[in-house]
């Protein structure tokens, strides 16, 4: 819990007794690798923070084709923010691609906490921008960065991503084909 506790430090200075009174929410949990947290279809309950390992968010079309959305790292929030706030079913599932272990929350718990406590509502607010700014990154890279400078800033960030998940899954968060990422691939590395 104390790991938290410091991460929640980074988002600015939160009175003890709203960290207590947060504390009380969240528990944790492990699960294994391919567990599922969230799934498509379904309305979530919880809001989960990592604590370690890695899972994804993707969407699955008709046809039964995935489309990785995000790789989701340690002290990052997983779980369909979308489907939470609107109360609808997610249209996107997220997965553990390594065993991992996680603190969450009930979402409902938490945002009457937040009304309750002004220091718990800015946090919520600035939890809500990181968010944005790294959608807001991504759509960039997606638009301006060829495949082979959004493949380097992936490795950057998650450096030993290939021992971590399939090279297809990869490919797919890139938006480009597991062709190109092998090509790319074999350019970088026989350098």
């Amino acid at each position: 819990m104390e790991t938290l506790l410091n991460l929640l430090d980074s988002y600015g200075e939160i009175p003890n007794t709203s960290k207590q009174k947060l504390a009380s929410l969240v528990n944790s949990k492990k699960f294994k690798k391919k567990e599922i947290i969230a799934k498509a279809g379904e309305i979530p309950e919880n809001v989960y923070i990592l604590k370690s390992g890695l899972v994804r968010s993707y969407f699955t079309d008709d046809k039964g084709k995935e489309y990785i959305r995000n790789f989701i790292t340690k002290h990052r929030a997983a779980g369909a923010l979308g489907s939470l706030i609107l109360n609808k079913p997610s249209r996107f599932s997220y997965d553990c691609l390594s065993d991992c272990e996680v603190y969450f929350l009930n979402f409902k718990a938490f945002k009457k906490l937040a009304k309750e406590d002004k220091s718990i509502a800015y946090l919520y607010a600035s939890v809500l921008e990181k968010i944005f700014l790294r959608l807001e990154a991504k759509v960039y890279d997606l638009s301006v960065l060829n495949g082979t400078e959004r493949y380097l800033k992936l490795k950057k960030e998650i450096p030993d991503i290939e021992n971590l998940t399939p090279l297809y899954h990869i490919a797919s968060y890139l938006n480009i084909t597991a062709v190109q990422l092998s090509r790319i691939r074999k350019e970088i590395y026989s350098k």
